[in-house]
């Protein structure tokens, strides 16, 4: 920089943004950085200002810092040095500086210096007919590496810049398309190629490379993919095997044959094939064809519209000719809408309006009580370069736009002005636009056929303009690269752009944040029941959403993982073939699986073969028969069985001691001539899931055999419930830096008892991020990417300091940033236009506290993730001071989900719902146990003195032990039930004193019942029951409606001295009731009952769920049998049904199973009518066989309550749906089974079929 006193920099006449200083370097130059001080010895220096560079002199272009942001910032005084490096060098002969803002006390003033050095390259020129043939020989060896580079210019969008082929006709083709480069790989030569593209693999990369600018272009390849670079931005390819082979021989620029609008038309620099400078080879040799060693430049001058206050006003430059006239211009713009040109009618009056709207261009003519318009083109907002021609001439009004001429009739236009864009009418300009701003780029425009000078323009020697940039067309794409994550698709305006995330599974600005959940055990704990749910195991991470099947279960929650065979198959060897292979295909991708089972804590699959003569293991040289794959990608070979060690050769029986051959191992090394079987399960994650399955034993006479590889099922989360509590305002964990420049997303639960605290902190030199708890009601996001600290804040309205888990999830992209905490609506903040974007940090990621060890948080946090990385807080808590690992106490946070009496169980990194007190079932105790009654039907529940005792307990009045002479003070009974029937008893208790109580239906005016003032019950909907009572006091609530009042009774368990048992009985025989009972009792009860609950006790539960551990359990089963059995409908996309079976076992008779069906790996709920076929298996030495009868079921998808007896009487014969809506079923003949030992039922998929 100069300093003496005489050097007193650059200062133009005026002080305005329309000044600008250029330098000449002599040369191109490759420029590293700039430097500006203000006008030595004075009060003049810049604030801010643009950058601009140019090989010729003209058609400027922009330096953007960070591809977006267009202003440097200046000095603060006249003295000092600011200096700015370029974060990617310019090559350029000439630099233009162009205030934007200065000192307010004085003008603008400049000292300027530019760091580089010279720059030389071979560069050879193109006119669309120039060729360049390079034949590379000898020929190149194969390289495990190659290469291709170069830069080129021009001002076409279209055209081929290289194609290399060779022997194997494997080609590589490098070209334009609408300004977006095209990498092509075809099969075949090109001259053949020309009239077909079914063999090729096309890859884009770039944007509005038709600018007469430099581009460099770069492509690498390593054998099965490539890496293409086009400027800064680089793509990773996966190339097909058919074309990771590259042989070529020869490389050229433009083939014979091609059409012309094919060819390339601009400059080639530097072209290099494997190191090979082929420009420079070419000067040196053989030189044919209209190809110049230097790069031509056209003319090519724009202007820029940049905000809605650009306009440009022109004066008819030619007088006014009775032939009419004619205006004429290119423009691209990323706008659907914007005024281009109006004219202004002097002698006629009114005005001419060319405008764009909906991308489509608009003439408008409004004269005095005349309005005309008219319209032409179509998506003329994609950027490209469109031509438009309006002509008047002899009462001929006709517009053309890209060549495509369109006309109607109206008066000549004479005695126009025109002006290119013009303000909206509130910006006070004279000119008038009813219509939005044009901002985009305009060219080539003529009045007259005369194109007008905007060199003259820009000199102010021609019109006016405003907000204008002259000799540059400063358009960029926002969508290159594109910020749209995971397939979303990009839209623009001139100032921003638009993700739609429709269809991808994500949400945000940029379709970061994934809408799923990352495992069933995320899903439980919003309260959801057992369905099929996406789970994303990533969150924003690559890996795509998958369909899972989550089974809540009151211990455990199970995630389904399908494949394509999980139903017991029945070998059929293959003459010749001495081994039988099944291979498995499951519903989840690799990476899918992979990222499941790791983060499980638990993983199995269940493995089964059945066996007759056929052997699984053993042989005499002790070298397998059979084995298994399983494992990450083919899988491993394994040589275990279920429920074994791995590489044992073993099988379950063997580590149970239970093998029916004490010599082998594996039951069906026994080779018995009888059925046997070998079912375990496989544990160990690294081995899962089964890949396939090789049996060796399967051609030996007599030999007969079936296998079953069930579902991976996975249970726990290990990412949910990693957690870690700070005990100390000093404590912290510390990991690796967080990367997140473009995009990051931050979620994670915590719980205090404090009223603020830093969760989480990462600084960079002048970049952070930061989320805290602000205030015992705030939690506050804190970050600065460039720009100044910015802050997005949630209040709640209630405290978060109240020890339960509350949830955050922050986000912040290039868009915007946005914060949420639990399920409260999101605050969001803009990102500022033009400002930096990438978020740099270099420092320790803090969690639960700062690098200076102040503002620490104290309390839990738990399920930490950034950009879908689950950090390890518990590791790293065991080794840090001050924080402890896992966090206990989630019950007062999920405790609520325990539903109808259901009570919260803690666990140490979970919590489940002990439904031991409810009438229901389920992960949350929501699950009705209901049953079907027939007429006959009973079940009957005996009451020990032990239950008898714990039945009082739940009086608070009474002792903790009980002596056998105590009496029950109290009875609270619920149930639900369903039935047309009345008269009807639907519930009876009594004791050893014949005291008792009775629920029925039935119009009697006894008065010693008790009865609720509602209609009809017996109406076959379905009706909840209530009954409490206390000493004397007995209320009743029937269908919500309630009824209370006291009464004297000695029917309540009040009267007797001792009640050492009593007992319950649903439907009861008639022995043992008084008269009036025992006549109801005898017509028995033909309905639905569910929910049933005295005090404690779940009778239906007790009978249909644990028979075996309930006390004294008499069941009277003779035709009665229960399931919750849910046809499961799904609609795939080219309107194909399956059906399912979702199903909860509930009781067994006679030997009856209900085996495990197909379940659809994708299903829709909804009432969905269909038809499903059955198969009745006979099942022989555990092995089952197709050989009785199907029959077709037509039902609603609902769950369903069917009974069946010993004989197969009438079996499904009535179907009975909880929404009431009456379905019929196909009933079969009566059959006799009591010779089958065992009967299976089967849903066969290929026997569903719409109604």
């Amino acid at each position: 920089m100069l300093k003496h006193k005489c050097a007193g920099g650059w200062s133009p006449l005026s002080s305005d943004r329309y000044q600008w200083l250029e330098v000449d370097l002599g040369g191109r130059t490759q420029i590293t950085a700039v430097a500006t001080q203000g006008r030595y010895g004075s009060s003049d220096w810049l604030t801010a200002y643009l950058l601009m560079f140019s090989d010729t002199g003209h058609n400027w272009k922009q330096y953007r810092q960070e591809d977006n942001i267009g202003a440097f910032s200046g000095n603060s005084n006249a003295d000092s040095v600011v200096q700015h490096k370029l974060q990617h060098p310019v090559i350029a002969r000439f630099v233009r500086l162009i205030p934007l803002d200065w000192t307010p006390n004085g003008r603008i003033g400049l000292r300027l210096e530019a760091y580089g050095c010279p720059y030389n390259s071979d560069v050879v020129s193109f006119d669309g007919n120039s060729s360049l043939l390079y034949r590379l020989r000898p020929r190149p060896r194969q390289m495990t590496r190659e290469s291709i580079s170069l830069k080129f210019k021009t001002l076409k969008n279209a055209g081929t810049l290289l194609h290399a082929e060779g022997p194997n006709e494997n080609s590589l083709s490098l070209q334009l398309e609408k300004g977006k480069l095209l990498l092509v790989l075809r099969k075949g030569n090109y001259f053949t190629l020309l009239t077909s593209s079914s063999d090729q693999h096309l890859v884009s990369l770039g944007s509005l490379l038709d600018d007469q600018h430099w581009h460099q272009v770069a492509v690498e390849h390593h054998s099965n993919h490539l890496n293409l670079t086009v400027d800064k931005s680089t793509l990773w390819v996966q190339i097909p095997p058919r074309f990771t082979h590259w042989d070529h021989d020869q490389v050229c620029v433009y083939i014979y044959g091609m059409c012309s609008n094919k060819n390339f038309y601009g400059c080639l620099e530097n072209l290099d094939y494997n190191g090979m400078n082929l420009v420079y080879l070419a000067k040196q040799r053989d030189q044919r064809g209209n190809v110049t060693f230097s790069c031509a430049e056209p003319i090519f001058v724009a202007m820029t519209f940049p905000s809605p206050q650009s306009f440009l006003w022109l004066p008819r430059v030619s007088e006014p000719s009775f032939k009419g006239m004619s205006v004429g211009l290119q423009f691209r713009t990323w706008n659907k809408a914007g005024l281009l040109l109006t004219f202004d009618l002097s002698n006629q009056g009114g005005a001419v309006w060319l405008y764009l709207s909906k991308a489509m261009l608009h003439l408008q003519i409004h004269k005095p009580a005349i309005s005309f318009c008219a319209s032409s083109g179509s998506a003329l907002n994609d950027g490209q370069w469109h031509s438009v021609v309006l002509i008047s001439r002899r009462g001929r009004l006709t517009i053309t736009v890209d060549g495509d001429e369109g006309s109607c009739f109206f008066r000549s236009l004479t005695n126009v002005y025109s002006r290119a864009g013009c303000p909206t009418e509130e910006s006070g300009q004279k000119c008038m636009n009813p219509f939005k701003a044009f901002q985009g780029c305009m060219c080539m425009l003529t009045v007259d056929n005369q194109e007008v000078d905007l060199f003259q323009v820009q000199k102010r020697l021609i019109g006016n303009y405003s907000h204008l940039q002259l000799d540059m067309c400063g358009i960029i794409d926002r969508c290159s690269p594109n910020h749209c994550e995971h397939g979303g698709s990009c839209s623009q305006s001139w100032s921003t752009f638009h993700c739609n995330c429709t269809s991808t599974s994500y949400s945000g600005a940029t379709c970061h944040s994934s809408i799923y959940e990352t495992s069933c055990e995320a899903y439980k704990h919003r309260g959801n029941t057992s369905d099929y749910y996406y789970i994303d195991v990533d969150g924003s991470g690559p890996i795509r959403p998958q369909l899972v099947y989550c089974n809540m279960t009151e211990d455990q929650t199970w995630m389904l993982i399908q494949h394509n065979n999980t139903e017991l198959t029945r070998v059929q060897p293959l003459p010749g073939k001495n081994q039988h292979l099944a291979h498995f295909e499951y519903t989840s991708e690799e990476e899918q699986l992979a990222a499941i089972i790791s983060q499980s804590e638990h993983c199995q699959q269940e493995l089964t073969y059945h066996c007759k003569n056929s052997r699984l293991f053993y042989t005499l040289d002790g070298s397998p028969l059979s084995w298994w794959l399983g494992g990450p990608g083919e899988g491993q070979v394994q040589t275990y069985w279920g429920g074994a060690s791995p590489g044992s050769q073993r099988c379950a029986c063997s580590i149970q001691g239970s093998c029916v051959d004490p010599k082998h191992h594996c039951n069906c090394d026994a080779a018995h001539t009888e059925w046997a079987n070998d079912t375990g399960l496989l544990t160990h994650k690294e081995n899962l899931p089964v890949r396939s399955l090789v049996l060796g034993d399967v051609q030996r006479l007599g030999s007969e055999s079936a296998y079953r590889v069930g579902p991976l099922r996975c249970h726990g989360d290990k990412n949910v419930w990693n957690a870690a509590f700070f005990d100390k305002e000093t404590s912290y964990l510390h990991f690796p830096t967080f990367h997140g420049e473009l995009s990051a997303d931050i979620s994670f639960l915590f719980k205090t008892t404090s009223s603020s605290g830093v969760f989480l902190e990462n600084l960079g030199i002048k970049d952070f991020i930061r989320i805290e708890l602000s205030s015992a009601t705030e939690i506050l996001f804190c970050f600065d990417v460039g720009n100044g600290p910015l802050e997005v804040g949630v209040k709640a309205g209630f405290p978060l300091n109240d020890n339960r888990w509350h949830r955050i999830r922050a986000e912040r992209n290039v868009k915007e940033a946005s914060l949420r905490l639990d399920e409260l609506p999101a605050a969001t903040r803009e990102a500022p236009a033009d400002g930096h974007i990438h978020l740099q940090l270099n420092s320790q990621l803090f969690i639960g506290g700062t690098a200076s060890r102040q503002k620490g948080f104290r309390g839990c946090i738990r399920s930490l993730q950034l950009n879908g990385v689950t950090l390890d807080l518990e590791e790293r808590a065991k080794i840090t001071p001050g924080v402890q690992a896992g966090c206990p106490g989630h019950c007062s946070s999920y405790g609520s989900l325990c539903q109808n009496q259901g009570r919260c169980v803690e666990r140490p990194n979970s919590f489940s719902c002990s439904c031991g007190p409810s009438a229901y079932t389920g992960a949350f105790c929501d699950k009705e146990v209901s049953a079907s009654f027939k007429s006959g039907t009973s079940i009957s529940y005996t009451f020990k003195e032990q239950v008898v005792k714990e039945l009082n307990r739940s009086d608070s009045t009474l002792p903790s032990s009980l002596h056998p002479d105590m009496t029950l003070r109290a009875e609270n009974i619920t149930l639900s039930f369903r039935t047309s029937q009345s008269p009807a008893l639907l519930l009876y208790v009594d004791s050893h004193q014949r005291e008792y109580v009775a629920l029925l239906l039935n119009n009697s005016k006894d008065a010693e019942i008790l009865r609720s003032k509602v209609g009809n019950l017996s109406n076959g909907q379905l009706h909840n029951v209530a009954i409490t009572r206390l000493a004397d006091a007995v209320s009743v609530q029937s269908s919500y409606i309630y009824v209370s009042r006291e009464i004297a009774c000695n029917r309540f368990f009040t009267e007797s001295p001792t009640i050492n048992q009593h007992s319950l009985c649903l439907s009861p025989d008639t022995g043992g009731l008084d008269q009036d009972l025992a006549r109801l009792a005898s017509l028995g009860f033909t309905g639905c009952l569910s929910a049933v609950l005295f005090n404690s006790v779940s009778p239906l539960k007790a009978a249909l769920l644990h028979p075996d551990t309930s006390p004294q359990l008499a069941r009277t089963m003779k035709d009665f049998l229960l399931v919750d059995l849910s046809p499961v409908v799904s609609h795939t996309d080219n309107n194909e049904i399956h059906c399912g079976l979702q199903y909860t076992l509930s009781a067994l008779t006679d030997g009856m199973t209900i085996y495990d069906s197909c379940v659809p790996p994708h299903f829709q709920h909804g009432a969905s009518l269909c038809s499903i076929s059955i198969s009745i298996f006979h099942i022989t030495d555990d092995l089952p066989t197709p050989l009785l009868f199907s029959f077709t079921l037509i039902c609603l998808t609902s769950f369903l309550l069917f009974s069946s007896h010993h004989s197969f009487y009438s079996y499904l014969s009535t179907c009975v749906l909880l929404s009431s809506v009456p379905v019929s079923c196909v009933s079969v003949s009566q059959a006799s089974l009591d010779q089958l030992e065992q009967v299976s039922l089967w849903l066969m998929p290929s026997g569903v079929t719409q109604l």
